[in-house]
C-alpha cells in the first residue's frame, strides 16, 4: 500500500539510551569456536553491542530516553497529549508498559498511551501513526518511544543471533509543522508466509502448551544451539526477502513521491546488519556519501535503529537540517515500510 499524502508534522527532537554493558566481538570470538573478532565484524559490520541488565527492563531504556529527550529540548511532560510504545520485548504481557511509562513520566493522565508490536519497521508504523493524529488535530504533541531487548530472547551459543542483536531505546516527539517539511508520502507491506523466520516459537499463548520442551537445546547444522523459548532467526531467507522486496519498495516510493535517487540526501535505512545494507545500495546504485551506517558499536537495535540511526547521523554532520530523507523498515513478519521527510528539528 502506497500513500502519496504528506502530514503536516516533523519530528521535533530525537534522543536515545544504551545499557550500560557492553557484548564486544572479543568476548563473542572467545565463546564460539572458529570465529575471531575480524570474521564477526566481516558478516554483520558490528563491533560491539549494548545488553540490558538482569534486572533492567525495556520501561527502564524507555524512561531514560525520554528523560534525555524531555533535558536536551526543553520539554515539559505535561504538554504531551499521546504516547505511543513499540516493543516486541514489554516489561509484561498486560499492562500495556506505555500505561505505566506515563505515570512515571509525569505525563498528564489525559493522554492517549498505548503498546504495539512490530519490531524492524516499528518505527515507520509509529511514525504514520502519530503523524496522522497530529496532522488531524486530535493531537498536538506525541512522545513515540521504540524500546527493544532481544537479548532475552537470545540463546548465549546461538551465534546467528547474538553477534547481531543489541538492546537500545529511543524516543522522539513528534509536533506540527510549521513550514513544508512534512512526513510522507509513507509505504507499506506485509506478507505473513514469512513469519516464522524470524520468531520466538515457545512464546505468547504458545509458551502455556508447550511446558518442558521450551526448554530442550537443540544444536543446528551451523553448531547453533538454542530452545523453542529463544529467538530463531533464518538469515538466508530474511536476507533473501530483503534483497526481494526493499529496492522496488524503494523506487515505488520514489516515484509517488515523483523523485529519483538524486533528489534524495540520505538514506537511512533499519540498520540490520552492513552485508544487507550493502546489497540493497548496490542494487540501487545509491552513491556512498547518500548511505547511512550507524550499526558498528550498537548492533541491530530492531524499532530503534532508524532514529538512533539519525540522531548520531545528526550529531556527527552526516545528516543537515533541510535534508530530505528515504527512510525504509524491513523484517520480522515479514514486512516493510518506507516513507520521506524532511529533517527540521529545530
Amino acid at each position: 500500500m502506497t500513500n502519496s499524502k504528506v502530514l503536516n508534522c516533523k519530528i521535533t527532537g530525537i534522543a536515545y539510551y544504551l545499557p550500560e554493558s557492553i557484548l564486544d566481538n572479543n568476548q563473542l570470538a572467545r565463546r564460539y569456536a572458529g570465529w575471531d573478532e575480524n570474521k564477526i565484524y566481516e558478516k554483520t559490520g558490528i563491533k560491539k553491542r549494548h545488553i540490558v541488565a538482569l534486572d533492567e527492563h525495556i520501561s527502564d531504556l524507555a524512561i531514560k530516553a525520554a528523560l534525555n529527550l524531555f533535558g536536551k529540548k526543553g520539554i515539559d511532560p505535561k504538554d504531551i497529549d499521546g504516547l505511543i510504545l513499540c516493543t516486541q520485548t514489554p516489561d509484561y504481557a498486560l499492562p500495556a508498559t506505555a500505561c505505566f511509562l506515563q505515570d512515571r513520566l509525569g505525563i498528564s493522565t489525559r493522554c492517549l498511551a498505548f503498546d504495539f508490536n512490530q519490531g524492524c519497521t516499528g518505527f515507520i508504523y509509529g511514525l504514520s501513526i502519530a503523524a496522522s493524529m497530529v496532522h488531524s488535530g486530535l493531537l498536538k504533541k506525541v512522545l513515540l518511544i521504540t524500546s527493544e531487548s532481544y537479548s532475552r530472547w537470545c540463546h548465549p551459543m546461538d551465534k546467528s543471533v547474538t553477534t547481531i542483536f543489541g538492546d537500545a531505546a529511543a524516543a522522539v516527539l513528534i509536533s506540527p509543522a510549521e513550514n513544508d517539511c512534512g512526513m510522507g508520502p509513507f509505504i507499506f507491506g506485509t506478507d505473513g508466509r514469512g513469519f516464522r523466520n524470524l520468531t520466538v516459537p515457545s512464546s505468547g499463548s504458545h509458551a502455556l502448551k508447550a511446558g518442558d520442551v521450551a526448554l530442550r537445546e537443540s544444536e543446528d547444522e551451523s553448531a547453533n544451539i538454542r530452545t523453542p523459548a529463544n529467538l530463531y532467526m533464518n538469515g538466508p531467507e530474511l536476507f533473501r526477502f530483503v534483497i526481494s522486496t526493499v529496492p522496488s519498495m524503494v523506487n515505488e516510493l520514489l516515484n509517488a513521491a515523483n523523485n529519483n535517487i538524486d533528489d534524495i540526501d540520505k538514506f537511512i535505512f533499519h540498520q540490520a546488519n552492513s552485508y544487507m545494507l550493502r546489497n540493497i545500495q548496490n542494487r540501487l546504485k545509491i552513491p556512498q556519501e547518500k548511505m547511512i551506517y550507524e550499526m558498528e558499536d550498537v548492533g541491530n537495535t530492531v524499532s530503534a535503529s532508524i532514529p538512533i540511526a539519525i540522531e548520531r547521523s545528526w550529531k556527527a554532520d552526516k545528516v543537515s537540517s533541510g535534508d530530505r530523507l528515504l527512510l525504509a523498515g524491513f523484517g520480522v513478519g515479514y514486512s516493510w515500510a518506507g516513507m520521506m521527510m524532511t529533517w527540521n528539528p529545530d
